[in-house]
């Protein structure tokens, strides 16, 4: 191997290899390595299991390669420094200043502040998109303005940090001349970092200290999203990049938090440009993303709204969990990158078009066989006809919509109905093991009018109440969360994913128990039985039924879990093809296996390929005996 092939933050071994810098390890988790598409990643010392041990008051914060051990809020070194890198050095005592105190609160006011604006749905919900910028933009430098002010109040407390859930704000006042081993000031936040020289800070003619702030916003990105980019701007190939630009046809994403840059001094807001550069370091929202472009963006405010732009912007690299952007000025940035599904499997894909054609076929012949079939229309065919109706329209949905993902209303609208009708299987599925659970239990007491009326009683208000009001309450709590950029389903973001997966997961729970009771109860049936050769025939039927439609029905979803480690690939595959040919199973095990749907469908195909005349037929009917009297019935 070439030394020159080594990865950045590596360096080689004896010409033939390469081992990562001491603050880095590989991808692989091998010391050293060959493999020329190995990467060497950032070591998070301060996280567990290799936790640092800075000290009491003191916290521990990673940098690129390294660390350092900084005192709390409302602490400061003896020394009046703002950073060490051992226990032993830990001088950190506490500052008694009531100023302090009040200017910290003041910061949290305004974090608060902020939060309440951001999470005001009806404050953004606006069709003008200027509108929308204008507001943001507005709000972005009244942030700005508040938070170097609360900082520059109390010059004696050099670092301050605030956080909540939407928003976090660190800040550090910069004395007026910067001394040789603080050449380049770091203030990170929920996992990003902003990185800037002194010398950028402190300006000539200025009186007093200054200070820098920092500040991040975690759902800003859902308002000022990839839609508020310039047209003009164009997604430039990374320098890992050897992809064709025509594949930049890709649709482009947010993938960082909205961060905000900015310094100032006693004497009024510094100038945004820059002698030198400010380096940021933004985590990605969506970790492991496969970019074929990325773009640093900065919000720039004009007197109609604003928009992303790039200049003064520079990628420096990017790699699974953050993206290193430089710019010339100070602003709000961003990272924008060309997502590209690059683990989709076509096979996959063609697996899940053709199953589902399958499944809707066979659905729609099922529900039509359990609607025109009398000779089986009971309880347990009225619940294979809802679960059919409720599957063919999740799978028809599915198939033509779920990729719609513009405009945005109809995206969630779509996801909205996905949710309501999946849950409405699976709701329908419960109802079909507490049926056979019931048929069980009375299989020799011949109490079956006694499960009909109470399964007509219970059905309908739980096959479809319990769906409807799962749903209302999702959309109710969080109705952006419904559609995201890459499909019309339930986002990841705050758990939300669960008001599916947690109803999925109680129903194949319980209807595992039913299984299990089923057997159970037929197992002791099939004991006390000699010689009622229908009673076994008809318990066996239960056993096969029981068996198909907790595995078919319930436990092929489990597979979706188990797509993890080096079987992955295979599980992913099995979850596809049992999962979209749910509809041929039903098919199979509730038509094409009963013996009298056999016998209707020979009747019809009889009806159908030898018709007969009037009289004929006339004659047929008065000829018959008690073994067609079931076709006499469907005449009438």
């Amino acid at each position: 191997m070439d030394a020159c092939s080594c990865p950045q933050h590596a360096s080689c071994v004896n010409g033939t290899a390469c081992a990562c810098d001491l603050g880095y390890t590989s991808s692989s988790g091998q010391d050293v390595f060959t493999f020329p598409l190995e990467t060497c990643d950032d070591v998070d010392e301060c996280a567990p299991p290799m936790n640092v041990s800075c000290g009491p008051s003191a916290q521990c914060h990673n940098l690129a390669g390294s660390f350092d051990c900084r005192c709390v809020a409302g602490f400061q070194l003896a020394s009046g420094g703002v950073r060490f890198n051992h226990s032993k050095e830990n001088t950190c005592h506490k500052t008694n200043s009531s100023k302090a105190v009040q200017n910290n609160k003041q910061l949290r006011e305004i974090v608060s502040r902020s939060e309440s604006l951001l999470t005001n749905q009806t404050l953004w919900r606006r069709e003008d998109k200027r509108e929308i910028a204008f507001m943001a933009s507005s709000l972005l430098q009244d942030v700005e303005s508040k938070v170097l002010e609360a900082a520059l109040k109390t010059p004696g407390q050099k670092i301050q940090k605030v956080f909540n859930r939407t928003v976090a704000a660190a800040t550090q006042v910069v004395g007026d001349k910067c001394s040789e081993e603080r050449k380049v000031f770091t203030l990170n936040i929920q996992m990003n970092s902003m990185q800037i020289h002194c010398d950028d800070v402190i300006e000539e003619n200025a009186q007093g200290p200054s200070a820098i702030a920092f500040i991040a916003y975690s759902s800003l990105g859902h308002i000022l999203n990839e839609t508020f980019l310039e047209e003009r701007e164009m997604i430039q190939p990374s320098s890992l990049d050897f992809r064709e630009t025509t594949e930049a046809e890709e649709p482009v994403r947010l993938n960082s938090q909205i961060v905000s840059a900015t310094f100032g001094s006693s004497s009024g807001s510094g100038s945004p440009y820059l002698p030198g550069f400010v380096t940021l370091t933004l985590q990605h929202v969506k970790k492991n993303p496969r970019s074929t472009r990325t773009l640093c963006v900065y919000w720039e405010a004009t007197s109609v709204g604003g928009h992303w732009a790039t200049d003064g912007c520079f990628l420096v690299s990017v790699n699974q969990s953050h993206t290193v952007c430089n710019s010339t000025h100070l602003s709000s940035f961003a990272v924008l990158m060309a997502l590209t599904n690059l683990d989709a499997d076509p096979a996959l894909a063609l697996i899940t078009q053709v199953g589902l054609s399958l499944s809707l076929l066979c659905l729609l012949l099922a529900a039509l066989t359990f609607l025109l079939c009398r000779a089986i229309r009971n309880t347990s065919t009225s619940l294979h006809l809802q679960l059919c109706i409720c599957l063919f329209l999740a799978h028809l949905l599915f198939l033509t919509a779920i990729n719609h993902t513009q405009p945005k209303v109809l995206c969630a609208i779509i996801a909205g109905a996905l949710h309501y009708l999946y849950l409405a299987a699976f709701t329908w599925m419960l109802l079909e093991g507490l049926h056979l659970l019931l048929t069980a239990r009375n299989l020799t007491v011949l109490n079956y009018s006694g499960i009909h009326k109470f399964m007509k009683w219970l059905m309908y208000p739980v096959g479809y109440g319990v769906p409807t009001l799962i749903v209302a309450l999702s959309a109710v709590a969080r109705p952006h969360l419904y559609g995201s950029p890459d499909r019309c389903w339930l986002q990841l973001d705050q758990g939300f994913i669960w008001g599916f997966l947690g109803p999925v997961c109680v129903i194949i729970s319980v209807n595992l128990v039913f299984f299990v009771l089923v057997l159970w109860i037929l197992k002791r049936k099939l004991s006390s039985l000699n010689s009622e050769v229908s009673t076994i025939h008809n318990t066996r039927i239960l056993t096969l039924k029981a068996t198909a439609q907790v595995f078919i029905l319930g436990c092929s979803w489990c597979l979706g879990v188990l797509q993890v480690g080096a079987a992955a690939q295979v599980m992913a595959y099995l979850f596809t093809i049992i999962n979209t040919l749910q509809g041929v199973f039903i098919f199979l095990v509730y038509c094409l296996l009963s013996q009298q749907v056999r016998k209707q469908y020979q009747k019809w195909f009889t009806d159908i390929t030898k018709p007969k005349s009037a009289s004929e037929a006339y004659a047929l009917s008065s000829k018959s005996g008690p073994d067609t009297r079931p076709s006499t019935a469907e005449t009438k």
